[in-house]
Formats: structure tokens, C-alpha cells, sequence
């Protein structure tokens, strides 16, 4: 069925209002009225420059001014209205503000078009929506570090193939991950510093010839300098992929730690323990304490993932300049930002108040023959064995002490002297886990002495950040 009234938008060209179906498809309200404090942040700097430069009487600017101002206290107070046949968020503004301070909101779209004016409405959410993860992944960061410093002689088995592979400590295990989680902040940053162009004044796709001051309505947006090329600007959307690159990575980082705790949680594992507030329990069974915020977060980070793939699809294969399958750019990211958000939230909350249990995670390092590798760099140190023909008799220890039912430390002078005479007096190696770490002093090794360096250097590379 037809519409019987025009947009009032476009509605000059047609006769006819959209079919229920076209309008139902074609509006995007529902979704996008989240930039409103952006869009009428862009309509205020676009005001003030058609006043400054002339190109609007300064009563007209001043007019659109104080009322766009007005119509942001009202929306803050009492919420966005949905008006599907005004279509998106940028005809809302401009219709309330026609009600508030009649004819003259309508001088407020001369020199620009709603293509520049949603790409730069877009622009600054993602730059908000990045400053917000960056903050959190900071305090998240300070967390993870003050752990870590607590924990920096903690001994726990580190893992290749989850299998135990040689002893570390928690605390170098924790500085792992303040090491992504300050690659994530590059990287948002980075992609902060390349979004901060302002596409306004580039009109619907050739400028305008209007004499407008694209570097004013930057100055007045934060933004760096106007876009370099009015086509690229309308239809450019690097931004909203770059912004989804980030969180699919951070995602990623935070997934990875979820597993550790969702596995470390595990009676087989026993490394940590929950508290009440970040676990669940079953319906049918009572002795369980389940780590779904972990798994939620290890959700998540699949979703972003998605929606990152999305939006790259959707944006592969089209021409110059817009085209309205860019509509569907923001949903994504809105989603992207919100599990964001929510997952680095319940990750601070978790590693903030879990609890290490640190004599199984000692003895679970202490199993495995651990400290073979410290056993074959002794014979290279001490007695100047090649390593391999060193790996190889470290080997046949293991071999010697996995059938005596003991560890390599528990292997007798006679029984290492057995096997080669160099290891007659191998006792002085690092075979037991607290010597173990304790020898790995090389820059970034897991030794206590090395990980109160690189905590102090990651407070310092946060302290820059900020």
C-alpha cells in the first residue's frame, strides 16, 4: 500500500509517500538516534561557521544556535523521540528544531548535506566510543599490573599445547596480558588519530559553492582538519572498519583470558577461585559454581568478530560515493561498542577480585619434569655441552626420574652419574621451580627480579598514555 503523504525531506520530487515496506526499510531512528548529542554538536559548529563566514545572518546563526542548544537540554531530560517518517536522526533534529524556533531551522542545512553531515555525526560518536575503551582498558591495565606485582614470586606451570612446559611466575603470566591490552590502546589510538578529519562542508559529493571555512567547523569539532577530498569523505568509512579491527583484537585478548580463568576455575585445574558476585549456579545441580561471566566474554569476542566481518563485506564492493548500503554501518559498531564495553567491565571486576590458589598452581609446576630445559642449559653452562647432545641427556634424566617415581631434584648423585659423569654434580642446578624462575632474569624472562621491572616500566608506558 502507498503512503499518502511525501517526506518532507525529499517529497518535492515525488507525488507519492513510500510504500509501508520502504518506509519500514529506509528508517533508521530506531537505531541511529544514538548520535543525537553528535549531530547536533556538528549542527551548532556548522551554525557558528555560516554565521561567522556571512553566509547566514548572525541572527539567523545565533537563532539555530540557541535553539539547537535548547533541543539538547530537552532530548538529555526526556529522551530522543521516534518519528519513523522523519527517517533518521538528522531530519528528527532538524524537524524539532523547526518546532522549537520555526522557519529559520530550515536555513540550517545551507552548504551541507545530510552525506557530510551523518559521516561527521559518525565520526564523533567512534572518537567517543574510543576514548571510552581506551579509559577502561587503562584502569583494566593498573589492575592486571597491581596483580601482577603481588603475585611477581608466585610459582605456576607455563603451557605449550597445555601441556606443562616449564615453571613461571603469575605474575609474568599477568604482565602478558597488560602487553596486549597496551597494543589495544595503540591501536585505538591509532585509529583515533586517523578518523580525526572532519568530512563537513563536503556536501553530498562536490563540495559546495557556498564560501564556508572547513577549518572552522573542524576547529570547533576537535577534529584535526577538514578531509582532503569531498568524494572520499562521504563514502569513507575506514573509520567504523578500523574502530571494529580494534575491538575484534581487544575482544580477542579478553577471550583468551576468559579461557584461562573458565579453565583455571576447573576442579582439574583448581587455580583460582570465583567470587560469589562473577559466578552462577546450577538448576539441578547444587554443588556447581559456574564462570559465566568468563564464558560470556569469551562469547562476545565471536560477535565482534561477526560484526567487524559485516561491515568489511558490506562496504567490499561499492562504487563512489554514498550509497545507502552504508546505513547499516552504525548498527554494527553500536553493538561492537556495547559488548565491548560490557566485557572489559566484567574482566576488571573478575581479575580484581579473584583468588589464586597458589600451592596448586606450585605443584601442578612442579609436575612434568618442568625443569628439564633448566637441566640441559646446565650442562651448557657448566661442563660446555653441546645443547642438542645436553637435551638429549636431560632427556634420559626424565626418563631415569620418571621411572624412579621422582623428580628430576629427587634424582640421586649416583643415578645422574649413571647416565653421563658430567652430571655427577648436577644438584647445583636450578631443578627445583623457585630456582627455576629465579635464574630466568633475561629482559621480559619470568623471574621475580624481571617482573618488578617490567611493572614499573608498564605504570611508566601507562602514565605516558595518560
Amino acid at each position: 500500500m502507498t503512503g499518502s503523504t511525501t517526506n518532507r525531506a525529499w517529497g518535492g520530487r515525488f507525488t507519492e509517500g513510500p510504500d509501508a515496506v520502504m518506509a519500514r526499510i529506509n528508517a533508521s531512528i530506531p537505531f541511529d538516534k544514538r548520535l543525537w548529542r553528535h549531530d547536533i554538536a556538528g549542527s551548532i559548529a556548522h551554525a557558528r561557521m555560516l554565521g561567522e563566514t556571512g553566509i547566514l545572518a548572525a541572527e539567523d546563526a545565533q537563532a539555530l544556535v540557541e535553539g539547537l542548544s535548547a533541543l539538547a537540554a530537552k532530548w538529555e531530560a526526556e529522551g530522543v523521540p521516534e518519528d519513523p517518517a522523519l527517517e533518521d536522526i538528522h531530519m528528527t533534529v532538524e524537524a524539532k528544531l523547526a518546532e522549537m524556533i520555526g522557519p529559520v531551522a530550515g536555513r540550517l542545512h545551507t552548504a551541507r548535506s545530510r552525506n557530510d553531515q551523518v559521516a561527521t555525526s559518525f565520526r564523533l560518536w567512534v572518537r567517543d566510543a574510543i576514548d571510552g575503551h581506551a579509559q577502561a582498558l587503562v584502569a583494566f591495565a593498573h589492575i592486571l599490573i597491581d596483580r601482577a606485582e603481588a603475585e611477581a614470586q608466585t610459582i605456576m606451570p607455563g603451557f605449550t599445547h597445555l601441556q606443562v612446559a616449564q615453571p613461571v611466575t603469575l605474575g609474568h603470566h599477568l604482565m602478558a596480558y597488560v602487553e596486549m591490552l597496551l597494543r589495544d590502546i595503540d591501536r585505538f589510538r591509532a585509529a583515533r588519530a586517523r578518523l580525526n578529519f572532519c568530512p563537513l562542508g563536503s556536501a553530498a559529493l562536490a563540495g559546495t559553492g557556498f564560501p564556508i571555512d572547513r577549518a572552522l567547523t573542524a576547529q570547533l569539532l576537535g577534529f584535526d582538519a577538514p578531509t582532503a577530498n569531498s568524494l572520499d569523505s562521504v563514502s569513507d568509512r575506514d573509520f567504523a572498519l578500523d574502530y571494529l579491527m580494534a575491538a575484534t583484537q581487544c575482544a580477542l585478548h579478553l577471550s583468551r583470558l576468559a579461557e584461562e580463568l573458565v579453565l583455571w576455575a576447573s576442579q582439574p585445574f583448581g587455580f583460582v577461585t570465583l567470587p560469589d558476585a562473577w559466578s552462577t549456579g546450577s538448576s539441578i545441580m547444587p554443588q556447581k559454581r559456574n564462570p559465566d561471566a568468563a564464558e560470556l566474554v569469551r562469547g562476545h569476542s565471536g560477535r565482534i568478530l561477526g560484526l567487524m566481518t559485516g561491515l568489511a563485506v558490506t562496504m567490499k564492493g561499492l562504487p563512489l560515493a554514498y550509497s545507502k548500503d552504508m546505513q547499516d554501518d552504525k548498527e554494527p559498531l553500536f553493538e561492537a561498542s556495547d559488548l565491548l564495553e560490557v566485557s572489559l567491565a566484567a574482566m576488571a571486576g573478575m581479575m580484581a577480585d579473584v583468588t589464586f590458589m597458589r600451592e596448586r598452581m606450585r605443584e601442578v609446576a612442579a609436575s612434568g619434569f618442568s625443569t628439564a630445559t633448566d637441566l640441559a642449559d646446565w650442562l651448557v653452562q657448566a661442563k660446555g655441552v653441546p645443547f642438542r647432545e645436553a637435551h638429549h641427556l636431560a632427556g634420559r634424566a626424565v626418563r631415569a626420574a620418571e621411572a624412579a617415581g621422582v623428580g628430576l631434584a629427587g634424582l640421586s648423585a649416583d643415578a645422574l652419574a649413571a647416565i653421563d659423569p658430567r652430571l655427577a654434580d648436577a644438584g647445583s642446578a636450578p631443578l627445583s621451580v623457585e630456582a627455576s624462575v629465579a635464574s630466568r632474569l633475561s629482559q621480559g624472562g619470568t623471574a621475580p627480579a624481571a617482573v618488578r621491572e617490567a611493572v614499573a616500566a608498564a605504570r611508566r608506558r601507562l602514565e605516558a598514555l595518560a
